[in-house]
């Protein structure tokens, strides 16, 4: 029956090769959009992970509640040996000090008098020792725009932006003046090496990057650091949250404002918030997506069988029971479904991986923004992407052919058959 029913579509194209063509062009554009949105939303949370919160952050509960003003002296003291015990206890992270400070940067003239100044953002990480992964967390080879990365800790990289702002150039000397742990101004000098370009506004704008130990000098924070962060391959949510609670109910005092407190990425900047809100919207989004999808193919597929009433007319006065011909146009209906949804899966994902790997630039869209997007946004091919195609391509277009079937079991032979008049 189906290598019949195969063949008749074959030599009667009008009943398959439009058909397919719609069914692929809606399968093909829902993948797409799967993919983008994916891409999209796990963009924002590779970059805020590695760059801000970690998938894990231990801190102290005072810094952890004034996160964003540095508060320094709440920072973490004995940081060495807590960051061996954390890689100890979860070895499947990768667990980095990090020290975040703001301040001035100092540009001096050759009388070492101040030609240039500007406020800065600094990121104090482990550049120098053997294997630190923190090259890789921040994507430094790639993001280096020029000159080289720190080999000393009075070495430094200035972002693109801010070199350019205080009319620089590599070799130059610059002072960093920020308030150190103990609430004194400090003064330390560095020499730009690099810069960086992350290719994200929110960073790309003032951001300094320097070893932790040289900004160990400047703040005064020996065996001290800010954040100790967990970083993974990927964000497991239920595993964070079960090592949250786990790491807080043995070392976590809530009396204690210098108490370890760890936090996950959910946890920390309204993040947690912010990720049910886009999860919501991208549901609905899509939801809304697939639906108008799939009341075009079952529109499709409804008229389909509509035009075809005469044939059916013929088909009954020739002898075809109504109860077969329903059951061959379902069968049809099912070949043409999965057909253009295989099709349209396969040029849908074909559009993707060019653009997971080549990507958009949407650099002037994200101008002024603080939000941690790539400038560059990449699809990402995951696995429904290669499945929901068959709600709209398959589901929607049998569904459409029943609907219109139907009216074989309403109408008289005779009402069928004139069909072929108009």
């Amino acid at each position: 029956m189906w290598k019949f029913i195969l063949k008749g579509m074959m030599r009667d194209r009008s009943h398959s090769l439009f058909p397919i063509i719609t069914v692929a062009l809606g399968v093909c554009v829902t993948v797409l959009m799967i993919c983008w949105i994916d891409g999209v939303f796990g963009d924002l949370i590779e970059n805020t992970s590695r760059l801000q919160t970690g998938h894990l952050k231990v801190t102290t509960r005072e810094y952890a509640n004034g996160v964003t003003n540095f508060p320094l002296e709440y920072s973490l003291i004995n940081s060495n040996e807590i960051t061996q015990n954390l890689r100890q206890m979860y070895p499947q992270y990768f667990w980095v000090q990090r020290i975040d400070f703001g301040g001035i940067i100092d540009v001096p003239d050759e009388n070492n008098e101040t030609k240039e100044q500007g406020f800065f953002f600094g990121k104090a990480i482990d550049l120098l020792s053997q294997n630190t992964p923190e090259i890789e967390n921040l994507k430094l080879k790639q993001a280096l725009k020029s000159g080289k990365l720190p080999n000393k800790k009075d070495e430094i990289l200035l972002s693109n932006g801010l070199l350019e702002k205080l009319k620089i150039s590599l070799g130059s000397p610059v002072t960093l003046i920020s308030n150190t742990m103990d609430g004194s101004m400090s003064m330390y000098n560095f020499t730009v090496v690099g810069t960086i370009l992350f290719g994200i506004e929110a960073m790309d704008k003032q951001a300094v990057i320097c070893d932790i130990e040289g900004a160990r000098e400047l703040l005064y924070m020996e065996d001290a650091t800010a954040e100790i962060l967990g970083i993974s391959d990927f964000f497991n949510e239920k595993e964070t949250e079960t090592i949250k609670n786990d790491f807080n109910a043995l070392y976590s005092d809530k009396n204690d404002e210098f108490s370890p407190i760890m936090l996950t990425l959910r946890d920390q900047e309204g993040l947690g918030l912010y990720l049910d809100i886009v999860n919501q919207y991208i549901s609905t989004f899509m939801f809304i997506f697939i639906f108008i999808m799939s009341i075009v193919l079952w529109n499709s597929g409804l008229m389909k069988g509509i035009r075809r009433y005469g044939e059916f007319g013929v088909r009954l006065a020739l002898g075809e029971s109504k109860g077969h011909l329903y059951k061959t146009m379902i069968m049809e209906s099912i070949i043409v479904g999965l057909i253009g949804t295989i099709l349209g899966t396969a040029i849908g994902l074909l559009f993707a991986y060019y653009l997971q790997e080549v990507g958009v630039n949407l650099g002037d869209m994200a101008k002024n923004s603080s939000i941690m997007f790539s400038n560059t946004i990449y699809t990402k091919i995951t696995p429904k992407a290669f499945y929901i195609g068959f709600i709209p391509g398959l589901l929607a277009s049998v569904a459409g052919a029943m609907l219109a079937g139907r009216a074989i079991f309403k109408r008289e032979t005779s009402q069928l058959f004139k069909e072929l008049e108009k």
